[in-house]
């Protein structure tokens, strides 16, 4: 189930009116929006808020002649400015107020950055702070009550979330404050509305298209919104609360359920390599015989890290069954139609028409990602970052695949920075052999569970 899609199919019903019925009861949106009008009207008066420039040329009444969709009749479409003072800390007020000699953890007001804003929640700065006689002589920019904020420049452009205003607080760059000009507005109904596709095409649509994709206040203040009545959107706001909860439980139970399937994938590769998955039969070809087939020089290690393994089976280093290809780097091959893939230690990563690994063979990390192991079953080329294991006659390949799947090659790792693994220490990695005939049983009874399980995940 696609819990996301699901959340945004609730917003678009919501602010298309076709979440809630409506009430002719309700007083419509229109004459809320001249009460709106008459708040702000006051504020601007008692010198509180600025009119804007653009605000003082429009008319009274804002038109809107090519509204995005048809709302209910008592509805009406605005925009932000005609509900809200959109502001910002002014650029001198950052170069000259808030600078490293005036923001300190031990100081009283917290700053608000654009990694304090995500998309339907707040997160507290407790690192930075400014003094509270400086918040007061910027008090413009002040988060003293409940409003929206909006980073409007970055990789988080348009991430909108509500000010909580349990204690004051103040704007850093790159947010903005949407404070509404009275309480005749659900905060909540507004953030939802933001946070729908609709709203985010608006924000995307206006943000101005450069290296780093940004929105001045004028074009916040421009954006479209369908006001339903006060009544309406308090009702609209619980039903989509009361939905959201329920996709809340969903996401929680597939959590949950995708940690109990790795834990139990997990137990079921333990059992494999210690010979308790399947039984054994006492006329399978010891592993020792075959290996000593292959190679006659063959001697089997000390049992002391694998205890009470079942008869038949023998303990080898990996080096012993496997060959372990270096990769190289992809520069000179790789093409865009190439016929083979090329894997680094995440996955694919580019085409080549040449491989040096063949079909079968298991990718472990050498750099980086190391405890990610890739079953690859055609030719590819691997990159300097990642090891290719190809097994010999006497495993099969998926059994090996199976084995580098239980392993924690973390272990293996003695680097102080990034994560990485050596030919070597892979190569003296020891790895339990059953019978031949015994692996067969233990591949083919690990991938019909797998197989379910992953059914069980997708069917989520």
């Amino acid at each position: 189930m696609d819990t996301k899609a699901l959340r945004q199919k609730i917003l678009d019903l919501a602010i298309h009116g076709k979440l809630v019925p409506q009430d002719p009861n309700d007083e419509p949106a229109s004459v809320l929006l001249e009460r709106i009008k008459a708040e702000k009207e006051r504020l601007i008066k008692e010198g509180k808020i600025k009119r804007s420039k653009k605000s003082a040329k429009s008319s009274d009444t804002p038109h809107y002649e090519n509204v995005p969709f048809e709302v209910p009749s008592s509805w009406v479409w605005t925009n932000i400015e005609e509900l809200f003072f959109v502001t910002k800390l002014a650029g001198f007020e950052y170069t000259d107020c808030l600078t490293k000699d005036t923001i300190s953890s031990n100081n009283e007001v917290p700053i608000v950055r654009a990694q304090n804003v995500r998309m339907g929640y707040f997160v507290e700065n407790t690192n930075e702070a400014i003094s509270e006689a400086l918040s007061q002589q910027l008090e413009r920019s002040a988060l003293t009550k409940k409003c929206l904020l909006m980073t409007f420049i970055g990789a988080g452009i348009g991430d909108t979330c509500i000010f909580p205003a349990l204690k004051r607080c103040h704007l850093a760059p790159n947010v903005a404050k949407i404070e509404p000009y009275s309480n005749k507005i659900d905060l909540k109904y507004a953030l939802y509305y933001l946070m729908s596709d609709l709203g985010q095409l608006g924000v995307r649509g206006i943000s101005k298209s450069t290296a780093q994709p940004s929105l001045s206040m004028a074009t916040i203040r421009s954006l479209e919104i369908a006001l339903p009545p006060l009544a309406e959107q308090h009702r609209i706001v619980a039903e989509i609360e009361k939905l959201f909860e329920l996709i809340d439980q969903i996401e929680q139970g597939k959590a949950d359920l995708q940690t109990i399937i790795k834990q139990t994938k997990s137990k079921i590769l333990d059992l494999a390599i210690h010979g308790k998955l399947v039984p054994q039969d006492p006329n399978d070809e010891p592993a020792i015989e075959l290996l000593k087939r292959i190679n006659p020089d063959f001697t089997p290690c000390d049992n002391g890290h694998y205890t009470q393994l079942p008869e038949g089976w023998a303990i080898c280093k990996m080096k012993q069954i496997t060959s372990i290809t270096n990769g190289k780097s992809q520069k000179n091959v790789e093409t865009l139609n190439g016929i083979y893939p090329i894997y680094g230690s995440g996955g694919v990563i580019g085409r080549a028409n040449q491989y040096l690994c063949i079909a079968g063979s298991t990718i472990i990390g050498r750099k980086g990602t190391i405890n990610n192991p890739i079953f690859v079953e055609e030719h590819f080329w691997n990159v300097d970052t990642a090891f290719g294991l190809k097994a010999n006659d006497a495993i099969l390949d998926k059994y090996l695949y199976y084995f580098c799947l239980s392993f924690d090659f973390s272990k293996l790792d003695k680097s102080t920075a990034m994560p990485s693994l050596t030919k070597t220490s892979i190569g003296n990695v020891l790895i339990p052999i059953p019978p031949h005939k015994e692996q067969e049983r233990i591949v083919a009874k690990i991938d019909m569970v797998l197989d379910t399980m992953n059914e069980i995940l997708r069917a989520v």
